[in-house]
């Protein structure tokens, strides 16, 4: 009986594929009562695990009493299969010496360097040679495969390169190939020169026999070029391949792509096609990113029909990724609806599809719909978070931002940089100090305060809450800066109106030969604006596209006309909007209109406020503008007229507030507030604080009073100014000595901006106050503008 029953499992375990006849083979033998040999039972084994049952192989191997090295082996190999390398490692450390084998050691270096811990795998090879064991051509790929994941010094590559040469592998493709990628990986450490390993691998490839020459071997050498940046080397490399290999091909293509060499990416792509090597998903995700990057919708929608037309049946991956980067290229195109077409016919989606999608929208400014999406999806990861708090901090909602990242970490996720970074944007649109120190103190301590986007925030972060110098001290210890942190400080500067400062860092920034961008044109302007360096602005605008070629775009014009009409240079700024390149659009009138308010130039005002009516007939920052300036000269029947005109349109004036953050809480003041529960005292130590200012000679200054009543009632009007409500509030709060800053949503009024001056001297303190174009520090009855605002 039991010879029959052996023979027969032997039989059939011998052509057995299918985990469920095993399983039922098994299940026979164990009922016939039979013991079966360690050859069943290995072959047992080794079906579970290469059916991914490696419970069942795991139970079989427990109840062998002394199992041999082969089924060791087996289970370990298993393991490493399925990330389960501490389980390989634990049934490696426990296997004999006296069994152990070349294969085993194979096995557990391999684990090793699926895991990525290739000292570990390297460690592993020293001592199976110590103990004895002989290298075969497995034991070194599988090695060097492991040292191309640490290896960051040429005598690493050279070591393993004499093991190669000592054991007569070098003409074995695998081994071949291998040492070649490690030398290629080792080249990208920046402890070396990358010229000279990959002057090593070339070597290896020259001299590789031609019969030898396999697709890993010329993809290896290409692909390790392109990794380098050596584009010429890797394209001429190309060109002399006599087999058309699609990885090689596409490798080159990401390349280009890579490096912003659209136009060589699409001529490789056609070329491709002319000469029939097969196109994959791979090449297909490259060529669609290039025509992303360089805005080419025609050419990318022409790729996508494309693939429609030529791909009959693609296999998942392929579909997934595909369309994962046809919905990255049409929302960086604008083009959400297509993006969300392509989203939604999907019949599998991944994380990444849904990052992207959420991506478009938020990039779109679409935040309703972004959190929409948000909430929709199944599952999210830091990246997900990071977008969404990022892209509510960047549009306006701070609060949201905030309360989003907290939501994110309560949830159990450790925020990244990325993710501080938006929170703390989050701080600066709120004006909120106290959150922003916090979230800083928490960078310093994870170690993530060496982050470039974490300090670019840090400085814009405390630039609008007031503090420029904090704001300075974390540009000045940044590790690294690029662009982005100098522009931020400039822009930093210019907001507190010291425009010799940020003209002085400037000079500076050019002279480390970092090259300004139209970002820091913007800056640099918006600087000479609110300092009234008009030479100076003009000199630097003059030289955006002389030096650097940069085209003036409206954003620039429009700064350069405000910097001439805040000087009163009006018939300069007309002589800019005749001369540029397109017709002048909203923000130029805007620039014009805010000058004209600044100078009383009535004529040349009611012409902006015209064409600004026709732009931008909701935008009720006209009508109070041009109702100003009419209000401010008397003419209350103009006054009316605008008035009027606004509710005809159903225009509503935006309500000025300001706030002001005191023990971790925001309080927010209305113009004439009735609201906030402790207003009445504000407005009895306002009256305090008026009659100790008038002794030093404060005047209410009643034209801004833009009503027509009498004097003593415009008085009285001038009191009830959210901004002054605020820092009075302030004052009575926050400890002695402390500076007191608020935020308003809309300019200073003229009246506060004077009655600052002499609060600052009666109480002796700072007064910061942030309106909506920049910042005044009140300081011994003085203002950082210099009255130049």
């Amino acid at each position: 009986m039991d010879v029959h029953v052996r023979t027969m499992a032997n039989r059939y375990l011998s052509q057995l594929t299918h985990t469920t006849l095993a399983r039922a083979v098994h299940a026979h033998i164990l009922t016939s009562g039979f013991r079966p040999t360690t050859l069943i039972l290995n072959r047992l084994i080794d079906i579970y695990s290469k059916s991914s049952n490696i419970r069942y192989a795991r139970q079989l191997f427990d109840k062998i009493p002394k199992p041999d090295i082969v089924a060791r082996t087996t289970l370990l190999a298993a393991y490493s299969s399925t990330g389960n390398i501490n389980l390989a490692k634990q049934l490696f450390n426990d296997t004999p010496l006296t069994i152990r084998d070349t294969v085993s050691y194979n096995a557990m270096i391999t684990a090793f360097s699926h895991s990525l811990d290739g000292h570990a795998a390297v460690q592993l090879f020293i001592e199976m040679k110590r103990d004895g064991f002989v290298p075969d051509t497995f034991s070194l790929s599988s090695v060097l495969g492991a040292l191309s994941l640490i290896a960051d010094q040429e005598r690493h590559c050279q070591q393993l390169h004499c093991e190669v040469i000592k054991w007569g592998a070098i003409y074995v493709p695998s081994v071949l190939n291998a040492l070649m990628s490690c030398y290629v990986c080792c080249a990208s450490s920046p402890l070396v020169q990358s010229c000279i390993l990959m002057a090593a691998a070339r070597k290896l490839f020259d001299e590789m026999p031609m019969s030898m020459r396999d697709e890993p071997s010329w993809t290896t050498i290409i692909a390790g070029y392109v990794r380098n940046d050596d584009l010429a080397a890797a394209r001429e490399l190309l060109d002399g391949m006599t087999d058309h290999i699609a990885v090689a091909w596409n490798a080159m293509i990401s390349g280009y792509v890579h490096h912003g060499f659209y136009e060589a990416a699409f001529d490789l792509f056609r070329r491709m096609h002319s000469m029939g090597i097969h196109q994959d998903e791979y090449t297909y995700t490259s060529v669609i990113s290039a025509s992303s990057n360089a805005g080419l919708f025609n050419i990318g929608r022409q790729v996508h029909a494309y693939v429609l037309r030529t791909e009959v049946q693609p296999s998942q991956h392929f579909v997934l990724s595909v369309n994962n980067a046809l919905i990255t290229f049409y929302t960086k195109c604008g083009k959400l609806v297509e993006a969300r077409r392509v989203f939604n016919k999907m019949q599998v989606k991944d994380l990444v599809s849904w990052n992207a999608i959420l991506s478009g929208y938020v990039n779109a400014r679409r935040i309703e719909e972004a959190n929409s999406i948000f909430r929709e999806m199944p599952r999210r990861n830091i990246l997900t978070w990071t977008v969404m708090i990022s892209g509510l901090a960047q549009n306006g909602f701070g609060e949201e931002g905030l309360k989003l990242f907290n939501q994110m970490k309560l949830e159990g996720l450790e925020p990244c940089d990325y993710a501080y970074a938006g929170a703390i944007t989050s701080c600066a649109v709120l004006g909120s100090l106290d959150n922003g120190q916090q979230l800083h103190s928490q960078l310093v301590r994870l170690g993530h305060d060496s982050s470039l986007s974490a300090g670019n925030a840090l400085i814009t972060m405390y630039a609008r809450c007031g503090l420029v110098e904090s704001a300075n001290t974390v540009f000045l210890t940044m590790p690294y800066v690029d662009s982005v942190s100098w522009n931020a400080m400039i822009a930093a500067l210019a907001q507190h109106g010291r425009g010799v400062q940020a003209i002085q860092l400037y000079e500076q920034m050019l002279k480390e030969d970092i090259l300004p961008d139209r970002i820091t044109f913007l800056t640099i302007l918006s600087a000479c604006s609110h300092a009234g360096l008009v030479k100076e602005g003009q000199n630097y605008f003059d030289t955006m596209c002389s030096r650097y070629g940069i085209t003036p775009g409206e954003d620039h014009y429009a700064r350069l006309i405000d910097l001439l009409c805040r000087a009163g240079m009006f018939s300069e700024a007309k002589n800019v909007t005749e001369s540029m390149p397109f017709e002048p659009s909203a923000p130029i009138w805007e620039a014009l209109l805010a000058g004209c308010r600044i100078h009383g130039n009535i004529e040349l005002g009611i012409q902006a406020a015209e064409r600004l009516f026709e732009l931008m007939p909701q935008h009720d920052g006209t009508y109070i503008i041009l109702s100003n300036m009419y209000a401010t000269l008397g003419q209350w029947d103009e006054v009316a007229r605008v008035r009027k005109l606004m509710r005809e349109r159903g225009v509503k004036k935006e309500p000025g507030c300001s706030w002001i953050e005191v023990e971790n809480m925001v309080h927010v003041f209305l113009v004439d507030d009735a609201v906030h529960p402790e207003v009445q005292a504000v407005y009895r130590y306002l009256e305090q604080l008026v009659h100790e200012m008038r002794k030093l000679g404060y005047v209410p200054d009643t034209k801004f009073v833009l009503h027509d009543m009498e004097s003593e009632h415009k008085e009285h009007a001038l009191s009830t100014h959210s901004e002054k409500l605020a820092v009075v509030y302030g004052i009575m709060k926050l400890p002695l000595g402390a500076t007191i800053r608020v935020f308003k949503n809309l300019r200073i009024c003229g009246d506060c901006h004077n009655a600052f001056k002499f609060i600052s001297r009666v109480v002796e303190r700072e007064i910061v106050v942030r309106d909506r174009k920049r910042f005044h520090h009140f300081r011994n009855g003085e203002c950082s503008c210099g009255n130049y605002w």
